[in-house]
């Protein structure tokens, strides 16, 4: 079992960059895949991008070219770091992660047993 932590969001103007963290506590965050995903307003949650236990990287379509997921293990932590960020990428951001999700499954939200508590990340001028 972990507890999920992220961090780093904020307000940013269009074109800026963030980079959000997400703390696992626990002493195999390593056999984890970890997913980050995100949440609009009355929306389901939306699958941003994955990294698997063997740092092999998922990343959904409309991030792609932006956005990079990382890990470090040594730090129990998982990286989201957003370039060129544009006003529809605002929305809530949420870290997951599960030790037994297979590769066709890290897309769905609800695959995961863990969740960070998110953190908004507001594109504005």
């Amino acid at each position: 079992q972990i507890q999920l932590v992220e961090s780093g969001g904020g307000l940013v103007p269009p074109g800026s960059s963030l980079r959000l963290s997400c703390k696992a506590s626990g002493r195999t965050f390593n056999t984890y895949t970890m997913g980050w995903f995100r949440q609009f307003p009355g929306k389901e949650r939306e699958f941003v991008a994955a990294i698997r236990r063997d740092r092999n990287t998922i990343l959904a379509d409309s991030v792609k070219g932006r956005f990079t997921v990382s890990r470090d293990n040594a730090k129990n932590t998982v990286y989201l770091q957003m370039d060129g960020l544009k006003p529809e990428d605002t929305a809530v951001y949420y870290c997951a992660g599960d030790q037994r999700i297979i590769l066709s499954s890290v897309r769905m939200p609800a695959q995961y047993d863990y969740w960070g508590q998110g953190t908004q990340v507001t594109v504005s001028s």
